[in-house]
């Protein structure tokens, strides 16, 4: 009797190379492409999605390569914009039709800034989960994962940095 892991790693080594071929299109690099398709089979573990037919699952599949393609194109795109010195958008100074807009705005930003330094207090002084900050600041855990990792890279960068 074939187990689900069997048919899964059996249609995945089938479609390999057409899969790399059909990242390679997209990302234009075939180095690129091998990485996304391995990176595909490892979110196409047994446990990870329901198995349906084998055309089901293949397509299934395609559509995780397709995605995580996707995915780097945009962090491509991302990196690049950062690199040619053209600022992030939200960098860019909001225009506000009147001073109450102007200071609810800053407001906002204020507390984004309060939520990412208790963010980064929490977890990584405080000893708590990523869940519990999120549940405290009443945000995703990702956006707690985003402020953390920011923040720490600012840091890193600053210790990093020369003293002058």
């Amino acid at each position: 009797m074939t187990t689900e892991a069997e048919i899964r790693h059996g249609l995945y080594i089938e479609h390999r190379t057409a899969l790399i071929d059909y990242a390679a299109r997209i990302l234009g690099s075939r180095e690129a492409a091998e990485d996304i398709v391995q990176d595909a089979y490892l979110r196409f573990t047994p446990g990870q999605s329901p198995i349906g037919s084998p055309r089901q699952t293949v397509a299934y599949l395609y559509r995780v390569v397709r995605n995580l393609s996707f995915d780097v194109l945009k962090r491509r795109k991302v990196e690049a914009r950062q690199q040619e010195g053209e600022p992030l958008h939200w960098t860019i100074p909001v225009e506000t039709e009147n001073p109450e807009q102007a200071l609810m705005f800053c407001d906002q930003a204020r507390q984004r800034l309060d939520d990412a330094r208790t963010a980064v207090e929490m977890y990584r002084f405080g000893g708590h989960t990523l869940e519990e900050v999120a549940r405290h600041l009443d945000v995703s855990v990702a956006t707690v994962h985003r402020h953390v990792k920011s923040a720490m890279m600012k840091i890193a960068l600053a210790l990093d940095a020369p003293v002058s």
